[in-house]
């Protein structure tokens, strides 16, 4: 079998901050800034607090069939959820998306590569 990509996003609202904890996010905001989010085995945390209390995760999981998506996406919110609790943040509304890039349509750079390698 071959082993297949998981993209997961886990979005969620802050929720019940008290202005020491946004404070400290804002303090911290430039290292979750949206235009460094990448998706990563332990997960990217992106927001901007000054904006609206809205928060991103971005995970990267793998895994052998199309039904392991589910499990990354258990694990995915269990370690969102984790890393929320240990800092005391609040939340609600969370929301998962997963994609599994097996499954994800070719790019013009990638179909011109297939169609150059094929016989």
């Amino acid at each position: 079998m071959t082993t297949r990509t998981f993209r997961i996003t886990v979005r969620g609202v802050f929720d019940g901050l008290s202005a020491d904890q946004r404070d400290g996010l804002l303090a911290r905001a430039p290292e979750h800034d949206v235009l460094r989010a990448a998706f990563t085995p332990e997960g990217h945390l992106s927001y901007d607090v000054a904006a609206r209390p809205a928060f991103t995760f971005r995970f990267l999981d793998s895994g052998e069939a199309e039904e392991d998506v589910l499990e990354a996406v258990e694990r995915a919110e269990a370690a969102a959820t984790a890393w929320l609790a240990e800092r005391g943040y609040g939340f609600k509304r969370l929301k998962s998306q997963a994609e599994d890039l097996s499954q994800a349509p070719l790019g013009k750079r990638q179909r011109r590569a297939a169609a150059q390698n094929t016989p």
